[in-house]
């Protein structure tokens, strides 16, 4: 019988060493940038309770979140009537009580509610690690991904969003990433559109149409909405809305005449007109920072400020990087009064950009700068020595592992794109010397084993 080919799941992939280098650069690029800035790092598990996740995403996130069954006889204690009448929703937490988590975001809010004693506010956290999403495997959009996240709760003052467009800005700056815009909105201004066409008791469902503006056009936004229940004569009133253009300032102009019926609404205006300002005054690098009135991201959890980033212009990519203000969050788990911002950066679909316009430093696909060529055991020891040294000297290093033809050795060396390569044969190791060969010129010289600094550093 053929032994089946194995595979992996859709949505997920395998990394090459050259794509967990690339992926090492953006993250120790937004590492150093996060320090700069006064986070510190924290770490949750893979897996929550599966009370912490659910109900905490909105209809939609709930759908998408990866369900652990039980171990062992996951059947055991489940209620007979629900299993028979297949009742997923009073079925699934009888046999599931662990989650793949679905974002960062929730397990630090539950993170802050357990270690809240131990805690000093404003707490400045960021995390890196990978999360799970039962989404449709689509370019740039993935079932397991890495988030990039930074938050501070135990402040409301809207410096922190001020600090994290700049936060963005310089991240996207050092990745060489010019021209990203960062779209701002708000949720009060989105409650103050919901109150101003009377469909206030429908916000969740207002705004998670709104948001697919850009998918599905303002055609299938107006339908979404009537099959949510939202009326012609509501819907109609936001055709302004829609027809939104200008520079951030006029934009904000319009709204103001929009919902000048809403305190909610205008108080979402003042909030987003007061970082606009302080940052055309400190002056971004290169990112550009722009009102979008439809930008919901559908989430629940979100109460003022909304970010999310695009790519730049040309790049065919979804958002790479998002959030926004959630000041009520921590109390879904008994905590309350604890605001907190935060953003992510979609380190995943930053590299698929950063691969099309080519924007990988060259030297990230050199992880060995020296080979030595493998003569013999003695040539080898010897080679090792000098292996100690160049490692001390900082440079990456290694032997060839077998005596093979120096033709297969220098092969490797080429296929791997090593730029120097090491022999010492017989006579080298009998005058103590070695020859250092420059793969890229073709040229090589001798040295004495003492000038290993020399060799490599002049």
């Amino acid at each position: 019988m053929a032994i089946q080919k194995p595979s992996i799941p859709k949505g997920t992939r395998d990394f090459s060493p050259a794509d967990v280098a690339k992926r090492n650069f953006i993250i120790n690029t937004i590492k150093n940038t996060f320090n700069a800035f006064g986070f510190q790092p924290i770490e949750t598990p893979s897996f929550e309770n599966y009370d912490t996740l659910m109900g905490k995403y909105g209809e939609e996130g709930d759908r998408l979140i990866f369900k652990i069954l039980n171990s062992g006889d996951f059947t055991q204690g489940v209620k007979q009537d629900d299993w028979e009448t297949k009742n997923t929703q009073k079925l699934t937490p009888q046999i599931s009580e662990k989650a793949l988590r679905y974002d960062l975001t929730v397990p630090f809010a539950r993170y802050v509610v357990q270690h809240q004693n131990e805690l000093i506010f404003p707490f400045k956290r960021y995390q890196i690690q990978p999360v799970w999403r039962a989404d449709r495997p689509q370019k740039g959009r993935f079932r397991e991904f890495y988030q990039c996240d930074a938050d501070v709760v135990g402040s409301t003052s809207l410096w922190q969003e001020v600090e994290f467009v700049q936060l963005y800005d310089t991240v996207f700056t050092a990745l060489n990433l010019k021209g990203v815009t960062i779209k701002i909105n708000n949720r009060k201004i989105l409650s103050g559109f919901a109150e101003v066409i009377g469909e206030s008791d429908k916000l969740i469902d207002f705004t998670v149409a709104l948001d697919k503006l850009d998918k599905i056009g303002e055609e299938g936004v107006i339908k979404e909405m009537i099959e949510r229940g939202i009326s012609h004569e509501a819907i109609s009133k936001l055709q302004p809305i829609f027809a939104l253009k200008g520079a951030l300032a006029e934009k904000l102009t319009a709204l103001k005449e929009i919902l000048k019926t809403s305190e909610t609404g205008l108080k979402g205006i003042e909030e987003v007109e007061f970082i606009a300002q302080k940052i055309e005054q400190l002056t971004l690098q290169t990112a550009i920072l722009d009102l979008d009135v439809t930008l919901a991201r559908g989430l629940n959890y979100y109460t003022g400020a909304i970010f999310e980033v695009a790519a730049p212009a040309g790049v065919q990519m979804g958002s790479i990087g998002g959030g926004g203000r959630y000041d009520d969050l921590t109390s879904i788990f008994g905590l309350k009064g604890i605001s907190g911002i935060g953003i992510s950066f979609g380190l995943d679909r930053i590299g698929l950009v950063m691969e099309e316009l080519n924007l990988f430093p060259e030297s990230l696909s050199n992880s060995i700068e020296v080979l030595c060529i493998n003569f013999g055991n003695n040539e080898a020891l010897q080679s090792m020595k000098l292996l100690k040294e160049l490692r001390k000297l900082g440079k990456r290093a290694e032997l060839y592992p077998d005596v093979a033809k120096i033709k297969k050795q220098m092969e490797y060396a080429n296929k791997r794109s090593i730029p120097f390569v090491v022999m010492i044969g017989e006579s080298e190791l009998t005058k103590n010397t070695f020859v250092l060969k420059d793969m890229l010129k073709g040229t090589q010289k001798e040295y004495n084993f003492n000038e290993v600094n020399e060799a490599l550093f002049q």
